[in-house]
């Protein structure tokens, strides 16, 4: 089944589940008033003692009221988590679809340049807008598509199909090493939630049992330093440092040579994000890996570019000019349930070809999650499909 098709049956499926949910409350709102009618008869007949237990008697049992509010307390499975950390994003491609749609006449150029528009605006990549509006010409020509709702699902359709054809060899999976230290270098600007991600991927491989290190590289600032430690705290990890302007080099050789004495499973390691001075940044960056290859010739076996999705297009422009510096092997996209541009990960994946492998869904320290493209696409798109 292609990505298009499950979301297909997804829609579908909410659509069927909605309606029972419908019937239901109308059979229940019925059980309620014929219910209710009854006790106002037994009020009237009956002493104030039985009126009690009739009402008693007409309402959920207490366990039962228990048992349904447990179930709504159970954490969501991580469909629910894209679902949920998509929704800002969702409704903007809902309203863009909406507005595009508003003055639909007649499928004509005028038509296809405003889907080029309506594309470009919710983050999806001016390449990638150009090319769906190009397909879309022949799509509907084939389709002889006519109807909003119909164009509009022809235009979901063809950039699902795009976005699972550029993802075909894509590897969304961290490079963890089997029986071996797994060496993680992350990159990217300040304030785009590196130290963060870090620390919450610390602590999620330490509730899976994995000796974790983390080193903190980046030490132009105290700040930085002292936040890693903090996570470190927070996740029972060891986290190496040097003083504030030492050498970063030096704190990844001694976080390196830890790492095999105390034989860890997993080494993060955190670095500087000064893209102003970008020339003395990569030349770090270019030394801190001669270290690690000198240490272990396999390492880093990722090199993780952490991009704020918040920033839409300006994400896109640091990961192309991260890209063109130095060997990034993945991306983690941060504060994706925080915005409106979550379109940019196709871009990422239509444009830049590099996969992203964690996305943040949420603040709290179990939000981080290893990238599903099929999760992510079902989230984004489940709620904009129409009724043909």
């Amino acid at each position: 089944m292609g990505l298009f098709d499950k979301i297909k049956h997804a829609f579908v499926k909410d659509k069927e589940e909605n309606q029972t949910e419908d019937t239901t409350q109308e059979s229940l709102e019925e059980e309620k008033a014929d219910e209710s009618a009854e006790t106002e008869v037994a009020k009237s007949s009956e002493t104030e003692e039985e009126s009690e237990e009739t009402t008693e008697s007409t309402n959920f049992p207490a366990d039962e009221q228990e048992e349904t509010e447990e179930i709504e307390e159970q954490p969501a499975d991580t469909q629910k988590k894209y679902e949920k950390g998509l929704s800002k994003t969702r409704k903007t491609f809902k309203d863009r679809m909406n507005e595009l749609f508003a003055n639909f006449r007649s499928v004509d150029e005028d038509f296809f340049e405003e889907v080029e528009n309506t594309l470009i605006g919710a983050d999806v990549g001016f390449d990638t807008s150009m090319r769906i509006a190009d397909e879309l010409r022949e799509e509907v020509k084939i389709k002889n598509a006519k109807k909003p709702a119909a164009v509009q699902n022809t235009i979901i359709e063809k950039l699902v199909d795009l976005y699972e054809e550029e993802g075909e060899m894509e590897v969304n999976e961290l490079n963890e090493q089997q029986n071996d230290l797994s060496v993680f270098l992350f990159v990217g600007v300040n304030g785009t939630g590196k130290t963060t991600s870090i620390g919450k991927l610390a602590h999620q491989y330490r509730q899976e049992g994995k000796k974790v290190l983390l080193a903190a590289a980046d030490t132009f600032r105290a700040g930085a330093i002292d936040q890693l430690v903090q996570w470190g705290e927070r996740a029972d990890v060891e986290v190496v440092r040097g003083n504030t302007g030492s050498d970063p080099a030096s704190v990844v050789f001694d976080a390196m040579t830890r790492a095999k004495e105390e034989q860890a499973d997993v080494l993060l390691i955190d670095t500087a994000g000064r893209l102003q001075n970008k020339v003395n940044l990569m030349n770090e960056l270019d030394k801190i890996k001669r270290i690690i290859k000198r240490e272990d010739p396999t390492a880093p076996h990722e090199v993780l570019l952490v991009v704020d999705a918040t920033t839409g297009q300006n994400a896109m422009n640091q990961a192309q000019q991260f890209k063109e510096t130095t060997d990034v092997t993945g991306l983690v996209l941060t504060k994706l349930d925080g915005t409106a541009k979550g379109g940019i990960v196709l871009a990422i994946r239509n444009e830049l070809h590099l996969p992203v492998k964690l996305v943040g869904l949420g603040e709290g320290i179990d939000d981080l999650e290893v990238f599903d493209p099929n999760d992510f696409v079902v989230g984004l798109f489940k709620g904009l499909l129409q009724e043909e």
